[in-house]
């Protein structure tokens, strides 16, 4: 089962549900536990916002604090004192059960596995079913119920069909959390029967101190940047010298109007071959966020710099909405031409040197 792969773990991370502290995400938390403190809690969860944020890590965290909490049968929380907080320790039952994977009151669901061993693109109604499967016994002990479905937006339509029945008619003591990075995408039916629980991007401490606890060492100013305080943003960024690289494509166009050559050449051929494949998707995200950046500052101003030298470069290069509109169009015709290039095969490097070609010729219409 190791060598598996799992949908709901980033690269280079641990697990969400071995994660010890989540950070940045107080708020999200809070709330949840204000609701159930107050003995109305909902039995269904949105867990929205930008992927890898924590949401996965937070849906884990509420999980293990539902299953070691006893379901009052008095009324809400009659003569108990009131949790303050969504810890649970290390070494608590139901935090050791959790982590080995072995509680039967919880149920993740997430994209299977096809005939050849490969992730399925989406969540099928199979998968689904075991919903109806698990609610149909009897919880062990008499407890709680926990479902955590990661990501909700991967959910095929038959599977949201089933989904929605669920939550229609939820079990008694059973609480569904649904992890999503584009909640829009849902049903609106599934999204009416959720409370929402949005959780917001990290800021650069808190996005820090989850790099710290991941084990990730890299230039954090450029990562806080780039990644959108987003954690597993800044740790594929990190792993894949997103930092530098960002630095190579900010100093290539510092020297427009006369752009050097042979530096252009030299990133373009760094992508070439089916080896460098990841480079390659890395170069274009990161030629997305230098243009969605540069067209950022021509119309709000300056923003805070990622590597040195870039809020100069943006001024040349962007100084009026005008030109911030006409990167803006062209990098959406830019990226569809790469990543059509990428699905069938045209040469990466071409590819790339054309992304930087065209760039240079759109800045000296605005320099």
């Amino acid at each position: 089962m190791s060598d598996q792969p799992v949908p709901d773990q980033l690269d280079g991370a641990p697990h969400p549900r071995e994660t010890p502290v989540i950070f940045g995400q107080d708020d999200a938390g809070g709330r949840f536990l204000q609701a159930y403190n107050s003995g109305r809690l909902h039995h269904a969860w949105l867990l929205g916002g930008p992927k890898g944020i924590g949401k996965a890590t937070l849906a884990w965290k509420l999980a293990r604090f539902l299953l070691a909490s006893p379901i009052d049968t008095e009324g809400p929380l009659l003569g108990r004192p009131q949790p303050d907080t969504l810890d649970i320790p290390e070494d608590h039952p139901v935090a050791r059960r959790l982590r080995a994977g072995a509680d039967g009151r919880l149920l993740v669901i997430r994209r299977g596995l096809d005939d050849k061993g490969n992730l399925r693109r989406d969540i099928t109604v199979d998968v689904m079913r075991k919903l109806q499967g698990f609610f149909g016994l009897s919880a062990p002990d008499g407890g709680r119920r926990v479902v955590i479905i990661d990501a909700a937006d991967e959910m095929n339509g038959n599977a949201a069909n089933a989904l929605l029945k669920a939550l229609e008619e939820p079990p008694a003591d059973a609480t569904l959390l649904l992890v999503s990075h584009q909640p829009s995408r849902l049903l609106p039916t599934i999204r009416s029967r959720c409370r929402d629980l949005r959780l917001a991007p990290l800021a650069k401490p808190d996005l820090d101190a989850a790099l710290a606890q991941a084990g990730v060492s890299a230039d954090s100013t450029a990562l806080a940047q780039l990644s959108g305080g987003s954690v597993g943003a800044a740790i594929a960024l990190a792993q894949g010298g997103g930092d530098a690289l960002y630095t190579s494509i900010v100093q290539l166009f510092q020297s427009i109007p006369r752009m050097d050559r042979q530096q252009a050449i030299r990133l373009a051929e760094s992508a070439a071959g089916k080896a460098n494949d990841a480079r390659f998707v890395m170069i274009l995200t990161l030629f997305d966020q230098f243009f969605a950046r540069l067209a950022r500052s021509g119309i709000t101003g300056p923003l805070a710099e990622a590597v040195p030298g870039e809020a100069a470069l943006f001024a040349r290069m962007a100084p009026d909405a005008n030109a911030a509109r006409a990167y803006a169009g062209l990098a959406q015709r830019l990226g569809a031409r790469a990543r059509h290039g990428r699905a069938v095969n045209l040469d990466p490097a071409a590819l790339v040197l054309d992304m930087v070609l065209q760039t240079e010729e759109e800045a000296r219409t605005h320099l």
